[in-house]
């Protein structure tokens, strides 16, 4: 077979989509955002990239499989031009719209071209409970069974610690921003432990790095979080705006679901209470518990401490 993978942003989208080169066959292509690129190199042997800048490669060939995971009228387009056989997601329909296959619609009848409409796609996000593995396998008509993410090797970094912090979640969803990190790390710096707040880096691979020098991750819904997830490292993450239900926990996350999520699901604006409804014991407490887990399953012996 011939795939073709279409998946840009956001890049944490592009690492949990990786486990569909564990069970895809034949030579697949992959067309990503460029900053995407170094996180794909390399990562199988029957796999190609290229940046969308580049995207002309793709055309070099009949598809058996499309595989569409984005929702913009500039992707689906693109497909206009390429040759295949069968397409999952979104497309150009006759009147020139966009439109998405039956057998993708687990998920983007949650999505922003959902036939119900943006309110009601988002009512249907909340009510969720399926893994956006589970969704995207079952369309494809896999059985999701879980299957890891696929990450390159990570660039070596001089940030070492017991904790990384991922505090910024970006301009997009300003709620995720949780108020109460500050004093997070001075609660578990008071506990003798090794705390950084992940730095902004150059490189993804070196991003991936800091994240694989810690012994816990703790943030929001946001790409440390997949990193973590992609490399086994233990990780407490927030939901305050978005769905947990989605994400696969691998056995090594704890997920604290903020008690307003279904007030602020989905949006995109700034309430402060969003970004303090849940409180600090409760990810002191979820990250103590991880430190020890994480002690007992690597030295074989329970402790009182951290």
């Amino acid at each position: 077979m011939n795939v073709l993978i279409i998946k840009l942003n956001a890049t944490g989208d592009v690492v949990r989509t990786t486990p569909l080169l564990s069970c895809l066959t034949g030579e697949i292509t992959w067309v990503t955002a460029r900053n995407n690129l170094g996180l794909l190199h390399r990562l199988a042997g029957n796999l190609r990239s290229a940046s969308w800048e580049d995207r002309e490669i793709a055309r070099d060939r009949e598809y058996d499989l499309v595989i569409n995971l984005e929702d913009d009228a500039e992707c689906a387009s693109f497909l206009t031009s390429v040759s295949y056989r069968q397409l999952f997601g979104a497309y150009v329909d006759a009147n020139g719209g966009l439109a998405y296959s039956e057998d993708s619609r687990s998920w983007f009848d949650l999505s922003l071209i959902s036939v119900y409409g943006r309110k009601q796609a988002d009512q249907l996000k909340l009510r969720n409970r399926r893994t956006y593995q589970e969704m995207i396998f079952e369309g494809l008509g896999f059985r999701f069974g879980g299957e890891r993410y696929l990450l390159p090797e990570a660039l070596p970094t001089d940030l070492t610690g017991d904790v990384a912090i991922a505090p910024v979640a970006g301009a997009v969803w300003p709620m995720k921003n949780w108020a109460y990190y500050k004093e997070l790390i001075r609660e578990l710096e008071a506990r003798g432990l090794k705390v950084n707040v992940l730095p902004r880096r150059t490189s993804l691979l070196e991003h991936l790095g800091d994240v694989q020098n810690h012994r816990c991750v703790v943030g929001g819904d946001s790409l440390p979080m997949h990193f973590a997830l992609g490399s086994g490292t233990p990780c407490v993450n927030l939901f305050t705006c978005t769905s947990p239900w989605e994400i696969y926990d691998y056995g090594i996350q704890t997920k604290i679901v903020s008690p307003l999520l279904a007030e602020f699901f989905y949006r995109r604006d700034f309430d402060p209470r969003a970004t303090t409804a849940i409180h600090l014991g409760e990810v002191l407490d979820a990250t103590i518990d991880k430190l020890q887990a994480y002690e007992v399953s690597t030295s074989g012996l329970s402790h009182d401490g951290v």
